[in-house]
């Protein structure tokens, strides 16, 4: 079940960013969670099964009406078990009215879902 991140998950939700190339730097990774605390087109979802395993973090494009997947991460032993599509699934049947689409680094990914 994809449910909207809260401060109370900072920790794991911070744990699951790391996964991500991008964000294995400490500083970097805290001023990524700081921009989805704080940025209004920005929302942080975590994938809760019997515990949090996966985090999506989007992008809310207004003008194009879209929603730009900047990162995508599962918990290492939780892969290739499809929670990963599951979670694109999710985040589609929660817009519906909105186009997927992701950025360089989540592209290789959310193209395989066959859901965009």
């Amino acid at each position: 079940m994809l449910i909207r991140y809260k401060k109370t998950f900072e920790k794991i939700a911070m744990g699951l960013m790391s996964f991500m190339p991008n964000e294995k730097d400490l500083k970097k990774l805290q001023q990524t969670m700081k921009e989805y605390e704080t940025e209004e087109n920005r929302q942080l979802f975590l994938w809760k099964e019997d515990d949090i395993i996966g985090l999506l973090g989007v992008l809310f494009h207004r003008e194009s009406n879209s929603l730009e997947i900047q990162h995508i991460s599962v918990n290492p032993s939780h892969r290739s078990q499809g929670v990963g599509k599951r979670m694109v699934k999710a985040l589609k049947d929660m817009y519906p009215d909105k186009e997927i689409i992701a950025n360089n680094d989540t592209a290789p990914f959310v193209e395989k879902c066959d859901i965009c």
